[in-house]
């Protein structure tokens, strides 16, 4: 039985995604449990981890190293099939400019706000917007390119290196709408929310096996 767990370290939308995940698993698998929790040693335990993360990034930062959680998730991002969803993707950066907050550091590069030349453009950047697939990736499989999917967001990441970016959107100007690296992948849109498009993206996360 594989173990999925979900982090909860305070900071997201963590009955939406978890309920996702239940979802694609009661319809494609037969071996898989998932839960959600705020124990080092699950997440250490679990086959495969979950980050979201919602809200502001000081404040995410900051729950996850309170609630004991940072080293179990740093040991997890470097061995096991890791998932980080919206500011769990943010976090994995170097640095953001929203209160000047230090991340994880596991990719190199900023986050930074948007600033629309177009007034028309409001942030945060809230709706359906198209991706754009720019790397072939298991995790894309039966995903069309151009695929819309879910985003709230007033920032986002400027990987230092362009290779770790497999899908951009355009808002303003273009950005980096999914990283991957290894044995990790991570969205700054929601899947969970994202239909038919999203849950397939987690069921390929489910099978999917890095080397």
């Amino acid at each position: 039985m594989q173990k999925i767990v979900v982090v909860d370290y305070g900071m997201g939308n963590l009955r939406s995604v978890a309920k996702a995940f239940e979802f694609v698993v009661h319809e494609h698998f037969a071996d898989i449990d998932v839960s959600v929790s705020n124990s080092p040693q699950q997440v250490a335990d679990a086959d495969r981890v979950i980050f979201p993360g919602q809200g502001a990034m000081p404040d995410c930062m900051r729950y996850l190293r309170e609630s004991g959680l940072e080293e179990a998730v740093r040991g997890a991002a470097a061995i096991k099939p890791f998932f980080g969803v919206c500011v769990g993707m943010q976090m994995l950066f170097d640095r953001s400019e929203e209160g000047d907050t230090p991340g994880l550091g596991l990719f190199a590069g900023t986050v930074t706000r948007f600033r629309p030349a177009d007034a028309t453009q409001k942030v945060p950047h809230m709706g359906w917007n198209t991706v754009t697939q720019t790397r072939a990736h298991p995790l894309w499989q039966d995903i069309a390119d151009e695929e819309r999917f879910y985003f709230v967001h007033s920032y986002f990441c400027e990987p230092t290196d362009g290779i770790n970016t497999v899908a951009t959107t355009d808002y303003a100007r273009p950005f980096a709408a999914a990283i991957a690296r290894d044995n990790i992948f991570a969205t700054q849109f929601h899947p969970e929310k994202s239909h038919r498009a999203g849950l397939t993206l987690y069921k390929n996360f489910l099978s999917w096996r890095p080397t």
